[in-house]
């Protein structure tokens, strides 16, 4: 958490004269936005007024949240985003530790931002901010802003948009609160904003319970041909542009799919293997149990990274010998 000094600090920063602006990472998921409109919601039971900015358009069963529709999406809206940035005096940053996770369009636009730059994040090695508040240990960023309205002592204003915020966050980015980051603080925050009107049944409902017929149909694709290798620790998934296309793709439509693979029986990590819809590289996807680390695996061979047991990276190889070089790698691990 921030020192007792910078939250006062902070404090001083937040007035209704300062401009304020929530920038999250580029492919915004559920605890991005959760925690960036949590944290906007907060700010306006103060009496401010805040912006929420994203690289780029976010999955459609994220936008039943309060004032999601508000959200100023950079590519659609560049102008507008920039000199929202660029004016800005306080910028947020949430969900990311370093510029670059927010695309090369925002990324350089928050390096030569003027305003004071705050950070709360829970991935390694975060950048260097004017305040950094990163802890690795916490499993959402959206609890990371639930015990920053604790420490400024706010927690009365805590209101059903806040709560429901919160609780996506929290819930999407812990599987479902199943992952072993999640602990029994995790708990009593979630039981904290139930108290203040968050539906766990109506949330989990507008943000799970919103498959199309694309996601399905290509859900069924990669579970048909599903690959199991290193005698059976490691799960492999996969698709092609091609299929994106036939499948009538829709942003989030895969969402989830690498999990499929750690629901097999002694599998230990699974990853998923994506040709981006418009550009010449595999977006890839890892999730491990245990302490099978995901994050230095992505960051050593597939120029990603992210948390223990759940990371991304990008190559720029065709599919197959992506596939084929992840295989070689992953048999040479030791777990």
């Amino acid at each position: 958490m921030f020192t007792p000094s910078e939250l006062l600090d902070i404090n001083q920063l937040l007035k209704p004269e300062n401009k304020i602006v929530i920038i999250t990472h580029y492919n915004p998921d559920g605890d991005a936005i959760g925690s960036s409109l949590g944290l906007k919601h907060y700010l306006k039971q103060k009496g401010l007024e805040a912006d929420v900015i994203v690289p780029n358009d976010f999955p459609k069963f994220l936008k039943w949240m309060p004032e999601a529709k508000k959200i100023i999406i950079s590519e659609y809206k560049r102008k507008l985003a920039a000199e929202t940035i660029q004016n800005a005096d306080v910028v947020f940053i949430l969900d990311f530790n370093a510029s670059h996770r927010a695309g090369n369009i925002v990324g350089p636009w928050i390096e030569r931002a003027r305003g004071i730059k705050i950070l709360i994040d829970h991935h390694q090695q975060p950048e260097d901010f004017d305040f950094v508040y990163s802890d690795t240990t916490i499993p959402a960023t959206s609890q990371m802003v639930y015990h920053f309205i604790e420490a400024m002592e706010d927690e009365k204003l805590v209101n059903l948009d806040i709560a429901e915020c919160l609780y996506t966050g929290i819930m999407t980015d812990t599987g479902g609160f199943r992952f072993r980051s999640t602990s029994a603080t995790t708990h009593h925050i979630i039981a904290n904003l139930i108290d203040k009107g968050a539906d766990p049944a109506m949330i989990a409902s507008n943000t799970w319970d919103t498959n199309t017929v694309s996601r399905l149909h290509l859900l069924s694709l990669i579970l048909s041909r599903i690959e199991v290798v290193k005698d059976g620790k490691v799960a492999i998934l996969w698709l092609k542009r091609k299929e994106l296309q036939e499948y009538g793709f829709q942003k989030g439509d895969t969402e989830g799919f690498v999990n499929y693979g750690l629901s097999i029986m002694g599998t230990q990590v699974s990853a998923f293997f994506m040709e981006d819809l418009y550009e010449d590289f595999i977006k890839i996807s890892f999730r491990s149990k245990e302490d099978v680390d995901v994050n230095q695996f992505s960051r050593k061979y597939f120029n990603g990274g992210g948390h223990i047991n759940a990371a991304g990276g990008k190559y720029f190889k065709s599919i197959e010998d992506t596939i084929e070089d992840f295989k070689e790698k992953i048999e040479a691990e030791d777990f």
